[in-house]
C-alpha cells in the first residue's frame, strides 16, 4: 500500500480504510461485503473489526435481513465512538448537530440570531462548549458552514449581514475546538458528492439557493475552493444581465435575481438583512409569477455555467429544489436556448438535491471526519480513550443516549 512500509503501518492504513468504507456507505454494508470491497483476506478483516471494536470505533449488529445460517454482521458506529459536531449558520438562525461515523445525525440545538457576528458566534460558542463538555472525548472536531465567502484561517464575509473579515475561531471562544470553517454551498456540494446525486460524478455543478444563490464546481468529488479558499461564489457572477448593485460590492450579480431576497423584491416586500424567510415561503406557495421569474433567472445562469464547465450533472439544493419542482418548464425554457449547440445535443441533468436543506450540515460533518480518518488521528483516539472500566454507569448512559435511535 502507498506509504505503508511495515506491517504496523499496513495495519494502521487498513484500519482507516475500513472505517472510511463504513462511514461512506452509511454503515449499511455487511462485513463480508466490506471485505470484498476492500480486497481484504477474511481473517484480516476479522482482526481489524475486532481491534476497532475494542477501541470503541466500530460496533457490529446483525443485518436486518439475511440468508439462512449464521446472522450476517453489519459494522457501524460504536455507542461510545467518535462524534463530529457540525453547524449550519444561516442568515437568520443556526443549527448544531452531533454526527456519528456513518453519517447519522441528531440536532442538539437550533436558535434564531440577530445577524451580528457577536450575536451569532458568542451563543454558538457557548452551546458548542457545553455539548463538548457533556460528550467528552467522543468529540473529534467541529465543522461550521457559513452563508458567505470563507478565506483561509476562518475569516468570513457575509455581505448582506455586514460581515467583513469576521474571525470566526476567535469569536467562538477558547473553549471551542479549532473549527473547520467553510462556505455553505461548498459543504452542501461535498455532501452531495458523498451521499447524494453527485456521487460518482467526475464533473458536477452544485447550486444552493437560500436568501441568495451560491454555486461551486465539483471535480472528482471535491468542490473547488479557489486560491484563498473563497470559492463557491458563482452567485456573484453577472450571468443574467442585471445592473442592480449587490451588497458584495459588485454590480449585476446573479444572486440578485435568484433566492428569497429576489422573491420578496418581486412582490414588493421588504428584503435583506437575513429577514423574510416566512414571507418568502408564502410567496413560493402563492405567486406563480415570482417563482417563474426566479426559475428563469436560475436557468439563464445555469446555461452560462454549463457552457463554461461542461458538467455531467447540475444539482440544486435549498429553494432550488422548489424552483425546479414548481417552475421546471420555465427554468428549462430559459436554459436550453442559451446552451451552445454541442451542449444542447447532450445537456446535463438538472436534479434536485437528495439531501434538501441538510446538505451544508452534512458537508460540515464530512469535513470533520475527513480530518479524523487518518492513521495518526485514529491512533490518537486509541491512546486518549478513557479506560472503559473507569466509566460510571451514569456517564455511559449519558454518552450512549446522544444519538439513540
Amino acid at each position: 500500500m502507498i506509504g505503508a512500509t511495515t506491517s504496523g503501518e499496513l495495519r494502521a492504513h487498513n484500519r482507516v480504510r475500513l472505517l472510511r468504507a463504513v462511514h461512506d456507505c452509511g454503515a449499511t454494508r455487511t462485513r463480508s461485503q466490506l471485505t470484498r470491497d476492500l480486497r481484504l483476506a477474511r481473517g484480516t478483516a476479522s482482526v481489524l473489526v475486532a481491534g476497532l471494536a475494542e477501541d470503541e470505533l466500530l460496533h457490529e449488529e446483525p443485518a436486518r435481513e439475511h440468508a439462512r445460517g449464521r446472522p450476517t454482521q453489519v459494522p457501524g458506529s460504536h455507542p461510545r465512538g467518535p462524534l463530529a459536531l457540525a453547524v449550519d449558520v444561516r442568515e437568520d438562525a443556526w443549527e448544531l448537530a452531533a454526527c456519528e461515523l456513518g453519517g447519522r445525525t441528531e440536532t442538539l440545538d437550533l436558535r434564531p440570531h440577530d445577524g451580528t457576528p457577536e450575536g451569532v458566534l458568542r451563543p454558538l460558542g457557548e452551546a458548542v462548549a457545553a455539548h463538548r463538555r457533556r460528550l467528552g472525548h467522543r468529540v473529534v472536531g467541529l465543522g461550521v458552514a457559513f452563508a458567505g465567502p470563507v478565506r483561509h484561517g476562518g475569516l468570513v464575509d457575509i455581505a448582506h449581514l455586514g460581515w467583513r473579515s469576521v474571525d470566526v475561531p476567535r469569536l467562538l471562544g477558547p473553549d471551542v475546538p479549532a473549527p473547520v470553517v467553510g462556505n455553505d454551498t461548498a459543504f452542501a456540494a461535498l455532501a452531495e458528492a458523498r451521499r447524494g446525486r453527485l456521487r460518482g460524478v467526475q464533473v458536477g455543478l452544485h447550486l444552493h439557493v437560500d436568501f441568495d444563490l451560491g454555486g461551486v464546481l465539483v471535480v472528482d468529488g471535491r468542490p473547488l475552493g479557489g486560491a484563498s479558499g473563497a470559492g463557491a461564489e458563482f452567485g456573484h457572477m453577472p450571468l443574467t444581465g442585471g445592473d442592480r448593485p449587490c451588497p458584495c460590492g459588485a454590480i449585476g450579480c446573479w444572486s440578485m435575481d435568484v433566492g428569497t431576497n429576489a422573491l420578496l423584491r418581486h412582490v414588493g416586500l421588504a428584503h435583506g438583512g437575513g429577514k423574510g424567510r416566512a414571507q418568502a415561503e408564502r410567496v413560493l406557495a402563492t405567486s406563480e409569477e415570482a417563482v417563474a421569474a426566479n426559475a428563469r433567472a436560475l436557468g439563464r445562469g445555469i446555461a452560462a455555467l454549463v457552457n463554461a464547465h461542461d458538467p455531467e450533472v447540475v444539482t440544486l439544493s435549498g429553494h432550488g429544489v422548489e424552483l425546479r419542482e414548481r417552475a421546471g418548464k420555465a427554468l428549462l425554457a430559459a436554459c436550453e436556448p442559451r446552451l451552445m449547440a454541442i451542449r444542447r445535443d447532450h445537456p446535463p441533468r438538472i436534479e434536485g438535491s437528495a439531501l434538501g436543506w441538510r446538505g451544508a450540515l452534512v458537508g460540515a460533518m464530512e469535513s470533520v471526519f475527513d480530518a479524523f480518518l487518518t492513521p495518526e488521528c485514529v491512533e490518537m483516539w486509541r491512546e486518549n480513550r478513557p479506560d472503559q472500566g473507569r466509566d460510571t454507569p451514569e456517564r455511559q448512559n449519558v454518552m450512549n443516549s446522544t444519538l439513540k435511535g
